[in-house]
């Protein structure tokens, strides 16, 4: 991995994180990942959204504006590009066990790391699929929490594949996502991607590539899907806040077309940052 440019815990510079802490404990809260262009945080207003919906359904309580000065010290670090990470925990266990204090303070951890310019791929990107299956349904899904074995498992499992990804099912055998990415598939000139109501996040870039589809006047629409969709599809593309959109060229043996929507959709959403 490579070296952090900075981190701060709770607002002070350093790695020192208590070891009572509940999301090092119990995976006990939540994460964003941003991508930073020119000091600027991407897309950074859905960002702080989604973690505040996440944290109210986890009923952990946030001073947003320590947060926001926490981000701001980050990005007076940031290179010309870059990724912020931000991660917000339940913070120190005040008694020892699974039940959370209530009023407990959470913690903050606030990191920035360099990064490199993603290289074309103009036949798109191999992807393989998954053994691994996530459980269906889950009370969490939607939410990116800090409780992710089972993508580090699916993960370890690829490696040491060329595949740039792996898709991951459902145990009801429905398509969910990439380990790290959301998924869109293109047929009959509109998108399809799949629900994140019973398992799953729902990504950042998803919410723009819906949104900027919509604005673009291509039919975008959320649906169940399973492996065959993807076989059937004329093209599909991956995105996720560091890598953007990335078109796909082959699903295991499967070969997949290149399609002018991707890349329409792709020119669109890059030059923009919120």
């Amino acid at each position: 991995m490579s070296e952090a440019l900075g981190i701060w815990v709770d607002g002070i510079e350093g790695t020192a994180v208590p070891a009572d802490d509940r999301g090092l404990q119990y995976g006990d809260g939540l994460f964003e990942t941003i991508r930073v262009r020119n000091q600027v945080p991407r897309f950074l207003e859905l960002h702080l959204a989604r973690l505040e919906r996440g944290l109210a359904q986890l009923a952990i309580p946030l001073d947003g504006s320590s947060l926001r000065i926490d981000i701001a010290r980050a990005l007076g670090r940031a290179p010309s590009l870059a990724v912020l990470k931000l991660i917000v925990t339940r913070g120190s266990a005040e008694r020892r066990g699974y039940a959370p204090t209530v009023g407990a303070r959470a913690r903050r951890i606030v990191s920035l790391w360099p990064t490199a310019p993603l290289q074309a791929v103009p036949k798109g990107v191999e992807i393989g699929v998954a053994k691994l299956r996530l459980p269906e349904p889950s009370p969490f899904a939607g939410l990116k929490h800090l409780n992710r074995l089972e993508n580090v498992m699916a993960a370890a499992e690829a490696s040491p594949s060329p595949v740039f990804e792996s898709l991951l099912l459902s145990t009801e055998g429905r398509l969910v996502s990439g380990i790290a990415c959301n998924v869109f598939l293109v047929k009959s000139g509109g998108l399809l991607t799949p629900t994140v109501d019973r398992v799953g996040v729902a990504g950042v870039m998803r919410q723009v590539v819906l949104r900027e589809a919509s604005r673009l006047g291509i039919p975008a629409r959320e649906r169940q899907l399973v492996l065959d969709d993807v076989f059937d599809a004329d093209a599909m593309f991956i995105t996720n806040a560091r890598i953007g959109v990335v078109p796909v060229g082959r699903v295991r043996e499967h070969a997949l077309g290149m399609s002018d929507i991707v890349q329409h959709i792709r020119d669109a959403i890059e030059v923009l940052d919120a």
